[in-house]
């Protein structure tokens, strides 16, 4: 799941680079990385409401699911900017 999800992001600003000139690309990649991971934190956030009405290896296991999508969104904002600063930089040139 979590490499479908990457690769579809990844071709996802691909795509909007493609489309635009280099600042307006950079800035769509991140604002595309941006609504991906708020979708993902959003998720987690629903998992740790789910968590806080059971309990046990229940509780802990929403809680874990919860934390990894945290990571995810962190770790898709952090491509996100870096894939707009590499389409920047590229267009400088």
């Amino acid at each position: 799941m979590r490499i479908f999800t990457k690769t579809i992001a990844i071709a996802s600003f691909a795509a909007l680079a493609a489309c635009s000139d280099g600042n307006d690309a950079g800035n769509n990649i991140e604002a595309a990385a941006d609504n991906q991971a708020d979708a993902l934190d959003q998720q987690a956030d629903t998992l740790e409401q789910r968590a806080d009405e059971v309990t046990g290896n229940a509780a802990e296991s929403l809680e874990n699911q919860a934390a990894a999508l945290e990571n995810q969104a962190d770790a898709t904002r952090e491509a996100g900017e870096n894939q707009a600063e590499e389409v920047e930089e590229k267009a400088e040139r």
